[in-house]
């Protein structure tokens, strides 16, 4: 199973430090912000992986190349500056995820969700992954039934990670061009073909500068934590 990190973003909240380097690239704990998403892909059995980029994503290559040194194979699907939004990099990067279902992540995440979890999943059109709502987003994006599907609109709504397991029947139809995933995702729930789950451990969306200092001081209080 191929995962698929998402890399084009502007990171226009975290300037200036993105002026000059591609949000994925930011050191948190000491590493670049993808680098602990690879590694925990490499960890969960993904070593499969696609990036996509934009914004200074030359960077992103020279700085990652192939992947063997993280124990994965990386392949690359360049947006040019701009970028396609995030369905629109799903739906240009198909030619290097297969004809499977394939796990997408957010590049701007961090989290201590078991990926492996996810591995050989049946789905439908689309798996997610919703987290309790943090602070910043407070009325949430989505709700889930009993039975594990995913709402638009429910009583109780819970916010998407930016994990999700997809069918390439999701985007197959679709043509190119700059196109969110929100969209996509509410037409497949209105169809009651979207799964999902809550993961209530350890999530954090690094859209700021203040909260990648955040990420820091967890990621060392997890080190030093485990030296005990």
């Amino acid at each position: 199973m191929k995962a698929m990190i998402l890399a084009a973003g502007r990171g226009e909240r975290m300037r200036p430090l993105t002026d000059h380097t591609p949000k994925p690239l930011l050191l948190v704990a000491g590493k670049p912000i993808i680098v602990h998403t690879i590694i925990q892909l490499v960890n969960a059995g993904f070593t499969d992986i696609v990036i996509n980029h934009a914004h200074l994503g030359e960077q992103i290559e020279t700085t990652l190349g192939n992947g063997h040194q993280f124990g994965a194979t990386i392949c690359y699907s360049p947006e040019g500056e701009q970028g396609l939004e995030t369905a629109g990099g799903i739906i240009n990067a198909l030619p290097l995820l297969g004809d499977e279902t394939f796990l997408v992540v957010n590049g701007d995440i961090a989290t201590d969700f078991d990926f492996a979890s996810l591995k050989n999943l049946p789905v439908d059109l689309a798996h997610i992954v919703l987290v309790p709502n943090p602070p910043h987003h407070p009325a949430g994006d989505f709700g889930l039934n009993d039975t594990g599907l995913v709402y638009e609109h429910a009583h109780e709504q819970f916010t998407f990670s930016g994990i999700g397991v997809y069918s390439p029947l999701s985007f197959a139809t679709l043509p190119a061009g700059s196109r969110k995933l929100g969209g996509l995702l509410r037409q497949a729930m209105s169809n009651q073909r979207v799964s999902g789950q809550i993961h209530t451990g350890f999530w954090l969306d690094i859209g700021t500068p203040e909260r990648l200092q955040e990420l820091n001081v967890y990621y060392l209080a997890s080190h030093e934590k485990a030296l005990l």
